[in-house]
């Protein structure tokens, strides 16, 4: 428990920094030079990917489908749900890195439309959030911290929207 708490605090961090936090811009593409050269239109952003292929179970009745549990998850307990089942928190421990864990959440948000709205990394703990940009449109949050044994500790957060 005491070592849930940095993640939970962090948790809330992340969800006030995330209202903060404007959308990601498209990169331009670097120039290249000579006769050849490339134009230096932006690179618009990738299109969503299609949902992913791994089956996952919802983090509770009616969640929406990005907000599912890690493949393996050994869920702590019950999640908290708000809004009448449609928001709702829980933690959680897997067996992969939070590296791997912040990439799954990301793919799923963005096959579900989302946009990513935050990226984070304090030391070894990993978090995101994506939302789907107006207010109270969907959303989630993702704090992954390292555990002992080389797995780590989540904490799911997530909205279905109005």
């Amino acid at each position: 428990m005491i070592r849930r708490l940095p993640a939970v605090a962090l948790g809330f961090s992340v969800l006030a920094l995330a209202a903060c936090n404007p959308a990601p811009k498209a990169e331009k593409a670097p120039a290249e030079t000579g006769p050849e050269a490339a134009s230096t239109a932006p690179v618009p952003a990738p299109a969503p990917a299609a949902m992913p292929a791994v089956a996952a179970a919802p983090a509770a009745q009616g969640a929406p489908v990005f907000a599912v549990l890690y493949p393996e998850a050994a869920v702590d307990g019950a999640p908290t749900l708000a809004d009448g089942g449609r928001g709702g928190i829980m933690t959680f421990t897997v067996a992969d890195a939070p590296e791997d864990v912040i990439a799954f959440y990301r793919t799923r948000a963005e096959a579900a439309g989302l946009k990513s709205v935050m990226a984070m990394n304090q030391g070894a703990v990993r978090a995101y959030g994506a939302s789907g940009g107006d207010a109270g449109s969907a959303e989630l949050q993702v704090v992954a911290s390292p555990t002992d044994t080389g797995g780590a500790s989540v904490q799911l957060t997530w909205s279905a929207g109005q």
